[in-house]
């Protein structure tokens, strides 16, 4: 029988200011520095789970919802609601906060799937996943239909691979 782990077990906070160097021209958080920090959040959150090497396998989507302003708090939260055999999905929420008023808003959304390895490099079993909250359970119950989608994505990732093969 597969160890079990709670949810809330893997969650993992990071905030940080975003300072001048962290923006672009429209004074807003780069892209891409955001996701480095969904990455690094995600990967600590994973980490949690398997207690052994990870690796991204995939990131779903960085869904950016709302600009993320210099002179903001922005805040992530990384969970792991999914568990296969070595792989785990880990969803990711970002919010950023007005220091100056307090105002809060979701900024940004991602899932993304990691594999945990062990000393060989090699796939490695990952304790069950078990959610409590109506949160966890959501995300738990709607994670199958992510994995499909993202199977899907996959196939379609590769088949365009093999297509640009062949230039």
């Amino acid at each position: 029988m597969r160890e079990k782990k709670f949810m809330r077990d893997t969650l993992a906070i990071k905030t940080s200011h975003v300072l001048p160097p962290d923006t672009n021209h429209h004074g807003t958080l780069f892209g891409g520095k955001l996701m480095a920090y969904i990455d690094d959040i995600a990967s600590i959150s994973a980490y949690r789970l398997a207690r052994n090497p990870v690796v991204t396998a995939s990131t779903d989507s960085v869904d950016f919802l709302e600009p993320i302003r210099g002179g903001d708090a922005v805040t992530l939260e990384a969970m792991v609601t999914w568990t296969g055999r070595s792989s785990m999905e880990v969803f990711v929420k970002v919010t950023s906060e007005r220091l100056l008023t307090g105002e809060k808003a979701v900024a940004a959304l991602s899932f993304l799937t990691f594999v945990a390895l062990d000393e060989n490099g090699k796939p490695a079993p990952v304790p069950q996943i078990v959610p409590e909250t109506q949160e966890e359970l959501w995300l738990n119950e709607t994670a199958l239909r992510r994995a499909e989608h993202r199977k899907t994505r996959k196939n379609e990732s590769a088949e365009l691979a093999r297509f640009f093969a062949r230039e």
